[in-house]
């Protein structure tokens, strides 16, 4: 294809994206990250940002940040395999593995990565995995990057998994997989009931604690430790990019799980290591999350979210089943959606438009996700 025609099929393809209502674009912020923000040099309200706990902006893990970057330097050269590796991965793993009680933790790069290698890894041909219908997009990718047999069960129907489970019970391998908070829907998985069938018809879980990791459960550690599943949960996998404030993920789980992870995980063997900086500063967020102002801060969000939530619910505007710091405005369409956005953004509030794929069809919605201020004194 010449250069020319590659570009006029660029330009098509954009057009009917744009026609659709679908176009995307990035936005500036010029700011450190907090609860307001200047985007494309003006002030606003900030409430589209993972920043739960607002610990992006937090003078400790800044400093710790600078510390380790001051010792181990700026990046880790390498795989974690070849030159990687350096004794603050080792250290944070050990921290992880603590903070969610399961015997050993392994580092990705982003949750997405993780994902995909987690589930290409542990799932192959023979296999099966069930997913929730409203499982993130990086899941999605995984279950078909894993050539494993998927069928996806209803949201958080627990009839619907259990028809599955009976109908594929054939599978040796049956992987059950969910988000414990659902990104765009702010609802939280039944994870009991899910657990209990997963053992009655013998199936791993799996679940995806992004958005749940240092929200949920009382010291933080996400959802296992919310529904008194601590050690139960054959894989969790989180992030630290969201409430704790800073970059990269991780899975945690038995020591047999990460052996094998570490060999088998494509994504893990041929990625450069998280670098220094990220790491001292996911350690001091830990150890935040994990005390008594970690706590107060999780209180606080939920609190202010569902004092939110009600006065919306009272002006007549669906917020779904949101019950975390994720609250759905449902709009319907792409249209309508997008131009609430701009008009909100005009008078200083910035809440993004999510429309599809992101969502299904006629599900367009504004997305609020609550941040605490970053010097919040407690």
């Amino acid at each position: 294809m010449k250069v020319s025609t590659f570009v006029d099929f660029l330009n098509r393809e954009l057009n009917i994206i744009k026609e659709k209502n679908r176009y995307r674009f990035v936005r500036e912020i010029s700011t450190r990250p907090d609860r307001e923000a200047v985007l494309n040099g003006k002030r606003v309200l900030n409430l589209c940002s993972n920043n739960y706990l607002g610990l992006a902006g937090n003078i400790e893990l800044i400093n710790a940040e600078k510390e380790a970057a001051e010792k181990f330097g700026v990046g880790s050269t390498g795989s974690r395999l070849i030159t990687g590796t350096c004794s603050l991965h080792i250290e944070l793993e050990k921290k992880v593995a603590k903070f969610k009680k399961t015997e050993r933790a392994l580092l990705f790069n982003t949750g997405y990565m993780a994902n995909l290698g987690i589930i290409s890894a542990v799932t192959g041909e023979k296999d099966i995995i069930i997913s929730d219908e409203l499982n993130h997009a990086s899941i999605v990718d995984a279950c078909k990057m894993s050539k494993a047999e998927t069928v996806i069960f209803k949201h958080k129907n627990m009839e619907h998994l259990e028809e599955c489970l009976k109908k594929h019970k054939r599978f040796d391998k049956k992987l059950i997989v969910t988000d414990s908070v659902f990104s765009m829907d702010g609802d939280i998985a039944p994870l009991k009931d899910i657990n209990f069938l997963a053992k009655k018809y013998n199936a791993i879980i799996m679940t995806d604690d992004a958005h749940a990791t240092g929200v949920l459960g009382e010291n933080g550690s996400g959802s296992a430790e919310f529904f008194g599943l601590s050690g139960e949960i054959d894989i969790q996998m989180g992030t630290f990019g969201k409430a704790l404030g800073t970059f990269g993920a991780y899975v945690a789980g038995s020591k047999e799980l990460i052996d094998f992870i570490t060999n088998k995980s494509r994504p893990f063997i041929y990625t450069t290591a998280l670098p220094p900086g990220v790491l001292g500063a996911t350690m001091k967020a830990i150890e935040i999350v994990s005390s008594h102002q970690g706590k107060k801060r999780r209180e606080l969000l939920l609190k202010k979210a569902e004092i939110l939530r009600k006065k919306l619910t009272e002006t007549g505007i669906d917020t779904l089943d949101s019950e975390t710091q994720i609250i759905p405005l449902m709009v319907g369409d792409e249209k309508t959606t997008m131009a609430l956005s701009e008009k909100l953004l005009e008078r200083g509030i910035f809440i993004q438009g999510i429309r599809p794929p992101t969502v299904p069809e006629g599900m367009c919605r504004l997305r609020i996700s609550l941040t605490l201020e970053a010097d919040l004194s407690m």
